[in-house]
């Protein structure tokens, strides 16, 4: 039985990472669940039963790359020293993440856009999405000592935001260096200005 059910999780985890892929890549409608089934190497039958329609197999690759995006994130921001490192660290990530060969844009403005207005699920999970994506930022900025918080973080989910899309209609990282220096001019304005004015330096470390 163990045995088993490894063997389908290897297969469930193949037929998410085509998924994935594919979707990303092309748009969830040009994409037919055959096309999955060739990219992943399993019978149609297979995937079925797996995934029983193609929504739910949507639904998941989200969920999945919900979890995938926000880790990736957190990790790479977190890793700075200061509060105001983490929030600039953000648009460092995005630069990079911008930067990669297969950068379509937000996987779930991309969905919601093809799905949204008759898929309540992919509604939600796009929802679900940007607002785990607010909060995150309103941890970061809740460890500044500023006097509205709430409302920095709001402003710097839109230039999240603002960056991603531009960054997928240019094909360009300048989007996310852009929104960098506007998230440094509210941060400075709100009063969390860095600790020194004549650090060293660039880098994606660095504070500015």
């Amino acid at each position: 039985m163990a045995a088993s059910a490894a063997a389908d999780e290897q297969v469930r985890v193949r037929v998410l990472d085509a998924a994935e892929g594919l979707f990303y890549a092309r748009g969830v409608r040009a994409v037919g669940m055959d096309a999955v089934r060739g990219a992943a190497d399993v019978s149609l039958k297979r995937l079925y039963q797996l995934f029983p329609a193609k929504e739910r197999l949507v639904e998941e690759f989200l969920r999945r790359r919900d979890q995938s995006w926000r880790a990736a994130l957190t990790r790479y921001a977190d890793a700075r020293p200061t509060p105001r490192a983490r929030l600039l660290a953000v648009f460092d990530w995005l630069a990079e993440w911008f930067a990669e060969p297969g950068f379509r844009g937000c996987a779930f403005i991309n969905c919601y856009a093809e799905l949204g207005g008759t898929s309540p699920a992919v509604a939600d999970l796009a929802r679900t999405h940007k607002q785990a994506v607010r909060e995150y930022l309103g941890e970061l900025t809740a460890a500044l000592d500023v006097a509205a918080p709430e409302a920095l973080a709001g402003q710097l989910a839109l230039l999240v935001e603002g960056a991603i899309t531009t960054a997928a209609l240019t094909a360009s990282a300048t989007p996310a260096h852009e929104a960098r220096t506007a998230a440094a001019a509210l941060l400075d304005a709100a009063g969390a200005r860095a600790p020194e004015a004549g650090g060293s330096g660039g880098g994606a470390g660095a504070e500015g």
